[in-house]
């Protein structure tokens, strides 16, 4: 704030009035004070429409922006990373070594145990059902799941769902047929639904647009993560060769248990949003929520808003990011299911080998994620950078289709060639972090990350079920219907790319105009549960 301004009366002012801009801090009072909204509205400014902000949001925001200092923001970063980010990573990784037991006690003997064997001695397509019928469940419940999201303090909502999973993937190991199986996994599914969407609504809520895209990659790259420590796990529990229980029960009774303390940590842990977290003071709360004013996309509000709802379906955005889900999801799912029987079977590498070879995969995903965020980091070009991450992932699949494996040679290189197509979760992982920072209003937000998980999730049901028995070892179904995802995704990324460069530069075109609401640096509505369509200040990141 200039000097030749007018100080707004709730705009929270330094303690030291001939302290620089950059090293602001802020009094208790003028906190307390700024609490005091909506009491006291009338002197906030008449730009502000208090009927259209949350009454939480409205106790600890301003009438416009205060600037926040790098080291004060650095400061309030870490205090954030502490009780949300380790949360969230700590959450994926759960889930997503929960998801991979099924991969590993593939060749654990389950398929045997629960009689998903061909008389042949082959796995079933049966199994293939196994992962399908989670992502059907999700598919389902993700409109109501997101409704709930929205209106309930988000991080009890998750810690009661994290417990619910683990107590689940526990009773996997009292299953011994396929009818028992399907029934644990489709409640697994049920209560895994609320994890991604929960995570990108608290991506929103808690952090700078520019920290989102590596924030959702470093929760994301533990699928990577669970690869390394799974297949090391998964390796020390097959060593399990007598007892009571076989050596797959011992993993899903191991996971389980962890799982529900972990859910309970969560609970005690986690506050719901920055202005019901107790574990921080209440100048630290006001700021937490004016950092991330600049978002423009909302913070909180609980009020369902029907025109939100068409401009959610009517808006291209959200059909991209639902196909970019779709296109990488049905590799996905199927790649993961099958990963081991794919490096067992069709590679020809030992069980031993196959667990300690997922290690490396999971090294390569973790490279893959994190060069992207990089990438982006640097060039701010995110889209650009999902293409270039598309490439390897066509190279990859088309040598896994056209050369031989018979030699210990073509063996090594097909497994590179297998690691180097899962290039494209760079994409997946992108488009999430794109998601979070493009959509404005809590409703519309709802609506377009339902759609984007039910999407996500139908990629995930089919994705199994191209891995067809009848074409193993070399599965050449999947992997040309794998191509054509790839193809379909290119497209898609493209046209993308073009629309949000055009929508920017009709709001640029607006601000040059003299259009006062097309260049608002006071960013006086941010917290006014704006759509990005509706906010003519709104720019979108690609």
């Amino acid at each position: 704030m200039s000097s030749t301004e007018v100080p707004d009366p709730d705009i929270v002012q330094p303690i030291a009035p001939h302290q620089d801009d950059a090293a602001k801090r802020y009094s208790m009072a003028e906190v307390e004070r700024a609490r005091s909204a909506p009491e006291d509205i009338e002197e906030k400014g008449a730009n502000v429409d208090y009927g259209k902000i949350d009454k939480e949001v409205a106790k600890y925001s301003s009438a416009v922006r205060i600037d926040i200092s790098p080291e004060e923001n650095t400061r309030l970063r870490k205090l954030i990373d502490k009780r949300i980010l380790v949360v969230m990573i700590l959450t994926y990784f759960l889930q997503a070594i929960d998801k991979g037991t099924m991969s590993f006690s593939s060749i654990m003997g389950l398929p045997k145990d629960t009689g998903l064997l061909t008389p042949e001695g082959k796995v079933s397509q049966d199994f293939s059902w196994l992962t399908t019928c989670i992502y059907i469940t999700i598919l389902v419940v993700e409109y109501p799941q997101n409704y709930i999201i929205a209106r309930v303090p988000v991080a009890k909502y998750l810690s009661f769902s994290i417990i619910a999973w683990g107590a689940v993937l526990a009773c996997h190991a009292a299953c011994h047929n396929f009818v028992g199986l399907v029934v644990v996994r489709t409640l697994l599914g049920l209560f895994e639904s609320a994890c991604q969407p929960a995570f990108v609504i608290l991506s929103a809520m808690w952090y700078k647009r520019e920290e989102q895209a590596s924030r959702v990659t470093y929760w994301y790259m533990m699928n990577g993560a669970q690869q390394i420590v799974g297949g090391l796990l998964a390796y020390c529990f097959t060593l399990i060769t007598d007892g009571p229980l076989r050596s797959w029960q011992w993993l899903f009774l191991a996971y389980g248990v962890i799982s529900v303390l972990f859910g309970f940590f969560v609970l005690w842990w986690m506050p719901d949003s920055p202005m019901r977290a107790k574990c921080f003071t209440e100048e630290d709360k006001h700021l937490m929520v004016e950092r991330v004013r600049e978002n423009q996309t909302g913070l909180q509000n609980r009020v369902f808003k029907k025109e939100q709802v068409w401009d959610a379906l009517t808006d291209p955005q959200t059909w991209c990011y639902a196909g970019i889900q779709f296109t990488t999801t049905l590799p996905t799912s199927g790649l993961g299911a099958f990963a081991n029987l794919i490096i067992s079977g069709s590679l020809g590498f030992s069980n031993l080998q196959t667990q300690l070879l997922a290690m490396v995969l999971g090294f390569y995903i973790i490279i893959v994620l994190l060069g992207s965020v990089w990438l982006v980091k640097k060039f701010n070009q995110n889209i650009l950078t999902m293409l270039g991450f598309v490439i390897p992932s066509f190279v990859g699949t088309i040598l896994l289709m056209t050369v031989p494996n018979q030699t210990f040679a073509q063996h090594v290189g097909l497994l590179i060639c297998y690691y180097i197509t899962l290039s494209f979760w760079a994409a997946q992982t992108l488009a999430l972090s794109m998601m979070s920072r493009n959509v404005g209003g809590q409703t519309k937000k709802t609506v377009v990350v339902a759609t984007n998980f039910i999407f996500w999730s139908a990629g995930n049901a089919i994705g199994p079920q191209v891995f067809l028995s009848r074409d193993a070892p070399k599965y050449f179904t999947a992997f040309a219907t794998h191509l054509g995802c790839y193809a379909v995704l290119v497209l898609i990324l493209v046209f993308f790319r073009f629309y949000l460069v055009r929508q920017n530069k009709k709001r640029d075109q607006l601000a040059a105009a003299g259009v006062s609401e097309a260049r608002d640096e006071r960013l006086t509505h941010a917290f006014e549960d704006l759509t990005d369509r509706e906010n003519p200040n709104f720019r979108y990141v690609y």
